[in-house]
C-alpha cells in the first residue's frame, strides 16, 4: 500500500509539472509584448531608431564608461568635403530667409541722386532721381547701394531715419568679437546633429566644449581689447571643429530645424532693434532739446525780473510801404536765425518790420531775447495768437508753426518715391484779420536761412494772383490725391510748400480765401491741411523762380555745396531740423553762423553754436 501510494504522487507530480512551465512562457511572453509597446513608440520619438538620443540641445555630461566606438576621421560619417545634402538644408530654408540670402548685390553709382534712391531689382536699375541742387560732388564721391528686398520699405516706413542711419552708420569694430559671435552661431547650429551620433562621441564632447567656452568668453567680453591673451588658439581650434562637423553625414532635417530657430531670433531681433531705434529718432526728433528749454526758461524768468518797455513803434507796424515780414514760430533760436540772416543780407534793414506771431507758452521769452537783441535798423514785433483780445470772434484752435508731412508715392517711373512737404496752418488763414491795414507781406517759416536781399519780391508782378510760391513739382496733385478728396483738381499740377510765400493780402479779401478753406475744411477732407491748402490756392498761385528757395536740407544729403551757395533762401523742411544733434552736419554751419556765441543767455544754457 505504502508503494502504491508512493507511486501515485509521483504521477501526479510529474504530469502537473508541465502545465506550470507552460503558464509561466504565457506570462513571460505577454509581459514582454507589453513592454515592446512601451518602449517601441518611445523609441521612435526619441530617435533611437537612427542612433539619435535626443533632438534638442545636448548639455548632460555622458558617461566615460560608454561601449561606443570614436569614429576615425577618414570613416564614411566624415568625409573629405562638405556633405552632399547640404543642398537641401538650404532649399528647406527658402521659406525663411530672404532669396538673396548670403548673397549681396552691389551696385556703384554715382552720388549724383538728392537723397537714396529706393532699392529696386538689380537686372532693372531704376533712373537717377533729379531734383533741383542735386548733382554730383566735387570729389566724384560714389554711394555703394546694397539692393535687398529688407530695405525696400524702410523709407515708406521708417521715413527720413533710414537716411539717418545710412550716413550714420558705425564703421566695423571688435573684428574678434564679431567673428567669434559667427562661429558659435555656426557650432550651435550643428552641434545637436553631431551630438546624437553614436561613433561621434568624442568629437561630440569637443565640439561641446568649445562652444561652452565661446559662451564664457563672450559673457566676459564685448569688445576686441577685453578678450584673453590665448583668444586666437579658441578661435582656430572652433574653425577645426567647425569644419569637421561640415564634413559630417547628418540628418539634415535636424540642422534644418535648428537653423530656423536661430534665423528666426535672429530676424526677430533685428525687427525689434529696428522698431526701438526708429522710435527713439521720432522722439528725438520731436523733442526740444534741453539747452533750448533752459533758454527759454531763462529768459522768461529774466522777462519777469526786469519787466523790458517797449518802445513805441506802432507807425511803422501799420506803415503799408514798409516791408512786412511775418512768421509763426515758438523757437527762440530757430526765429531769431531768420530775422538776422534777413537783415544782415538786406540792402535797407530800416525798411523792414518783422511780426513774430507765438504761443502764451513762449510769448514772453520771445520779448525778452527780441527786447535785448537788436537787429540793424529792423523792426520787430511780437504778438501772442491765444490772446483772445487779437482775434475777435475767431474761434479758439491749437497753435501750429506749420504743418510738415512726409508723403510716400509711385512716380511716373513706377519707383517709390519719398518727399517731405510744409503747408501752412490754420492759423496762417487768419493773416488778414491781424494785419487790416497792410497790402503785402511775405510769410517766412522758422527753418529757413536766408542768404540773399529779398527786396525784389516787393517789386514782383503777381499777375492778380492771392500768392507766390516756388513750385514743387517732385510732387504733384496726383501723388497725393488721398488728401484731396472728391474735389476736382488737375492731377498734373505741381505742390508748392511753406517756407518763403508773398501774399497779397488785399486779392486775399476779394477772393475771400479764408471762407473757401474753411469750407473745405468743413468737408472733413483729411485730418491735415495740405488737401484744403492745395485746392484752396488751385488758380490763385503765381510760380516763383526755383533759384528763391533751396529744399531738402532737413532730410536729403545729396544736396552740392554749389546748389546751396546759388539759393536765396535754405529751407530745413524735414525731420533733421538744424538746431538737432540728429540734424545733417553739412548743412548745419550755414544755419549756426547768425548765431551769437557770445550771448550770456547762449552760454548759460550751454547753446553751442
Amino acid at each position: 500500500m505504502k508503494t502504491g501510494a508512493i507511486s501515485l504522487s509521483l504521477h501526479n507530480t510529474t504530469t502537473t509539472m508541465p502545465v506550470k512551465k507552460r503558464w509561466s512562457w504565457l506570462v513571460i511572453a505577454v509581459l514582454g509584448l507589453v513592454l515592446l509597446s512601451m518602449f517601441v513608440p518611445l523609441a521612435f520619438l526619441l530617435g533611437l531608431h537612427n542612433g539619435f538620443y535626443s533632438t534638442g540641445y545636448d548639455t548632460e555630461k555622458r558617461s566615460s564608461g560608454s561601449s561606443r566606438k570614436d569614429a576615425n576621421l577618414d570613416s564614411p560619417l566624415i568625409k573629405g568635403g562638405i556633405s552632399t545634402r547640404a543642398n537641401e538644408i538650404l532649399r528647406n530654408l527658402g521659406p525663411t530667409l530672404p532669396k538673396d540670402f548670403g548673397r549681396k548685390f552691389v551696385k556703384e553709382t554715382e552720388n549724383k541722386t538728392t537723397g537714396f534712391a529706393v532699392p529696386t531689382q538689380v537686372s532693372n536699375p531704376p533712373p537717377k532721381r533729379e531734383t533741383v541742387g542735386a548733382g554730383s560732388s566735387a570729389e566724384g564721391t560714389k554711394a555703394v547701394q546694397v539692393i535687398g528686398d529688407s530695405d525696400k520699405m524702410c523709407e515708406i516706413k521708417f521715413g527720413s531715419y533710414c537716411l539717418w542711419r545710412q550716413q550714420h552708420r558705425e564703421k566695423m569694430k571688435d573684428l574678434i568679437v564679431r567673428k567669434m559671435k559667427d562661429q558659435l552661431y555656426v557650432a550651435r547650429a550643428y552641434y545637436p546633429s553631431i551630438a546624437k551620433i553614436p561613433k561621434l562621441d568624442q568629437f561630440s564632447q569637443e565640439m561641446k566644449q568649445n562652444i561652452q567656452e565661446f559662451e564664457r568668453i563672450l559673457s566676459e567680453s564685448t569688445s576686441d581689447s577685453d578678450l584673453p591673451s590665448q583668444v586666437e588658439k579658441q578661435i582656430l581650434k572652433m574653425e577645426t571643429t567647425i569644419t569637421k562637423a561640415k564634413a559630417a553625414v547628418v540628418e539634415c532635417n535636424n540642422v534644418d530645424k535648428k537653423l530656423r530657430q536661430l534665423v528666426d531670433l535672429t530676424e526677430d531681433e533685428a525687427n525689434f532693434h529696428m522698431k526701438q531705434s526708429a522710435f527713439l529718432y521720432q522722439l528725438a526728433v520731436q523733442t526740444t532739446p534741453k539747452s533750448l528749454h533752459c533758454l527759454s526758461m531763462r529768459l522768461t524768468v529774466e522777462y519777469f525780473k526786469t519787466s523790458p518797455v517797449d518802445a513805441d513803434v506802432s507807425e511803422s507796424l501799420l506803415n503799408p510801404d514798409l516791408h512786412h515780414y511775418v512768421m509763426f514760430s515758438n523757437n527762440v533760436l530757430a526765429s531769431s536765425v531768420v530775422i538776422n540772416s534777413t537783415v544782415m543780407h538786406a540792402k535797407a534793414s530800416r525798411k523792414q518790420v518783422f511780426h513774430v506771431l507765438t504761443d502764451k507758452q513762449s510769448f514772453f521769452s520771445m520779448k525778452m531775447w527780441f527786447f535785448t537783441n537788436t537787429y540793424k535798423d529792423a523792426t520787430v514785433q511780437v504778438l501772442n495768437i491765444e490772446d483772445p483780445d487779437l482775434l475777435e470772434g475767431q474761434p479758439p484752435s491749437q497753435f501750429s508753426t506749420r504743418q510738415e508731412l512726409r508723403v510716400s508715392f509711385l512716380s511716373s517711373t513706377s519707383e517709390s518715391r519719398t518727399e517731405y512737404i510744409s503747408t501752412f496752418s490754420h492759423r496762417h488763414y487768419t493773416l488778414p484779420k491781424l494785419f487790416p491795414t497792410l497790402k503785402k507781406i511775405v510769410v517766412l517759416d522758422d527753418v529757413i536761412v536766408v542768404q540773399h536781399d529779398l527786396s525784389a519780391l516787393w517789386n514782383l508782378d503777381m499777375n492778380e494772383k492771392v500768392i507766390g510760391a516756388v513750385p514743387f513739382c517732385a510732387v504733384k496733385f496726383g501723388a497725393i490725391k488721398k488728401y484731396l478728396g472728391k474735389e476736382s483738381y488737375d492731377g498734373n499740377s505741381c505742390t508748392w510748400m511753406s517756407g518763403l510765400n508773398i501774399i497779397d493780402l488785399v486779392r486775399w479779401k476779394e477772393h475771400d480765401v479764408t471762407k473757401m478753406y474753411q469750407s473745405l475744411v468743413q468737408k472733413r477732407l483729411t485730418e491735415t491741411t495740405l488737401g484744403a491748402t492745395m485746392l484752396t490756392f488751385q488758380g490763385l498761385l503765381t510760380p516763383l523762380d526755383h533759384t528763391w528757395v533751396l529744399s531738402g536740407l532737413g532730410h536729403n544729403y545729396g544736396i552740392t555745396n554749389e546748389a546751396i551757395n546759388k539759393a536765396a533762401v535754405l529751407h530745413y523742411n524735414g525731420n533733421m531740423k538744424p538746431w538737432l544733434e540728429l540734424g545733417v552736419q553739412n548743412y548745419k554751419i550755414h544755419w549756426r553762423k547768425y548765431l551769437n556765441p557770445d550771448n550770456r543767455f547762449l552760454t548759460d544754457c550751454n547753446v553751442n553754436p
